[in-house]
């Protein structure tokens, strides 16, 4: 099928009357449509509370355990009784 013949193909499909579409489809369509809207809002929100969750554990352990901060030496012994 070369390009010609598809062409002239989408247009006979173009100048058809499209098929009736069943009444009952349009409730069940928003229906879905509205579920799919609330399952996508509410793992957004799981997702950002998650987010921050971990962001606030990750700030409480860091100012506790002090990461950045190096390590007393521990291989000298303490100079006394100068």
């Amino acid at each position: 099928m070369n390009l010609r013949e598809r062409d002239a193909a989408v247009r006979r499909m173009l100048e058809r009357t499209p098929p009736p579409v069943p009444p009952d489809l349009y409730p069940e369509v928003l229906r879905r449509g509205t579920r799919i809207l609330r399952r996508r809002t509410a793992a957004r929100r799981l997702l950002w509370i998650t987010l921050l969750a971990a962001a606030l554990a990750f700030a409480i352990w860091a100012s506790l355990t002090r990461p950045w901060a190096e390590p007393p030496s521990t291989t000298t012994p303490p100079i006394s009784g100068w």
